[in-house]
């Protein structure tokens, strides 16, 4: 029986009343909170005067390639291998050497991004591994035939590490066991720890830090450098640390040091948290960095993102997965009405200073590790500020989020 003309009418209009109501019901529904939103975003605030970007690096061992590959990831280099980072700091966590073949090509190429670095205002921070220290007092186990054939013999190889051969003389002037780099140059800046391995709260030669602990690196590695350098073992006979080394030396370079611990990586959560906030308290980092203890398929964040251990396996020796860490940090200041009616801009420079606002922003973080105060900038940086912290892990086809931070400061 053909249907009445009624019913063919709500036949038809039915999925279209449906469509409408349900579209109603979405575009009324109050959108969902942003994840892991920070309190204060919402602030009335202008756009951010400071701005700092670092990467972190980890473990390299002999990989050029797969070292340029990170580099050039994260926008540190370019195709033709200079640094293309502009004032970014790049920090690399050490063993650069061993395992693979390249790590001579690895070695140039931080020598020259660090020049190039500091022409554009950038900075490049290096640490030293254990694989460095090993190899600095003959312990080359890890050494492969091919990084020695590279470096042209066995001969040639301990010419370079010599304390007056270009690769010696490169660790001791510009390596060091341990770094505190701060964010930006006013006096209460974040800083963030630096080391291989990790920090142990109870090692006895942790503070002052890092000043200690890179006093007893640079005494231990130039004992180690200075001719005649340790036989290679193998073949020959394992010498140990070398002679004349101090306790303290040997406490650096024991299991609980700085060079080889993996206390922060291993240990469970809440004991780990615990000695999260006993490092920060005592050593004066908002987190402490290291590699060493490889994850091969992820960047590790503990405790909210205090410790992270970096270290993926970068080498094809490893086969792990290629990362980086990217820190961003910027200081924006809070509106508010002055009796003038203007807000403060942080990088004018004032009328005693002729400093370029330009060259003001491309050294704000310059002097850190020497203890330059840059004064005539601080004196720019006064008022309150929103701080924020945004920590990235950048992989080949992907960023993932670790933490956004933002605290209100007053400079």
């Amino acid at each position: 029986m053909p249907a009445q003309p009624q019913t063919i009418f709500f036949i038809i209009l039915g999925p279209f009343l449906l469509y409408l109501l349900v579209s109603h019901l979405i575009s009324s529904t109050p959108p969902a909170a942003a994840p892991h939103a920070p309190s204060g975003t919402g602030r009335n605030r202008g756009e951010a005067v400071f701005r700092q970007r670092l990467v972190a690096v980890g473990d390299l061992h002999g990989d050029i390639a797969n070292a340029k590959k990170v580099l050039r990831m994260t926008n540190i280099i370019d195709d033709q291998s200079n640094w293309s980072g502009g004032t970014d700091i790049l920090v690399q966590t050490g063993d650069i050497v061993d395992r693979g073949a390249h790590a001579l090509d690895i070695y140039k190429l931080m020598r020259e991004l660090r020049g190039q670095s500091q022409s554009k205002g950038g900075k490049v921070v290096s640490i030293l591994g254990n694989h460095e220290v090993m190899n600095a007092i003959g312990d080359w186990r890890y050494v492969t035939q091919d990084d020695i054939k590279v470096f042209g013999g066995v001969k040639r190889r301990q010419e370079a590490l010599d304390k007056d051969g270009w690769l010696g003389s490169e660790w001791l002037a510009n390596y060091s066991v341990a770094a505190l780099v701060p964010l930006s140059p006013h006096p209460s800046s974040p800083a963030l720890s630096f080391t291989h391995g990790s920090l142990r709260p109870s090692y006895p030669n942790l503070l002052p830090y890092p000043s200690k602990i890179n006093e007893l690196g640079q005494s231990l590695l130039t004992k180690a450098l200075t001719p005649p350098l340790a036989p290679p073992y193998p073949p020959n006979p394992y010498s140990g640390l070398p002679k004349g080394h101090t306790r303290e030396e040997a406490e650096l370079y024991a299991e609980g040091g700085p060079l080889w611990w993996r206390g922060l990586a291993e240990r469970d959560e809440n004991q780990v948290c615990q000695w999260a906030e006993e490092l920060k308290s005592k050593i004066g980092a908002r987190r402490i960095i290291g590699g060493h203890t490889p994850n091969f398929e992820h960047i590790v964040s503990r405790c909210n993102a205090s410790i992270i251990i970096i270290d993926t396996g970068i080498s094809s020796a490893y086969g792990g997965v290629l990362s980086a860490l990217e820190i961003i940090y910027t200081l924006t200041p809070i509106n508010e009405k002055a009796n003038d009616g203007h807000r403060q801009d942080p990088l004018m420079i004032l009328a005693k200073s002729d400093v370029p606002k330009s060259e003001v922003a491309n050294n704000l973080i310059k002097g850190s590790e020497s203890g330059g105060s840059g004064q005539t900038v601080q004196q720019t940086l006064k008022g309150r500020y929103i701080e924020r912290e945004e920590v990235h892990a950048i992989y080949e086809k992907r960023r993932k989020w670790i933490a956004l931070e933002e605290r209100e400061v007053v400079l």
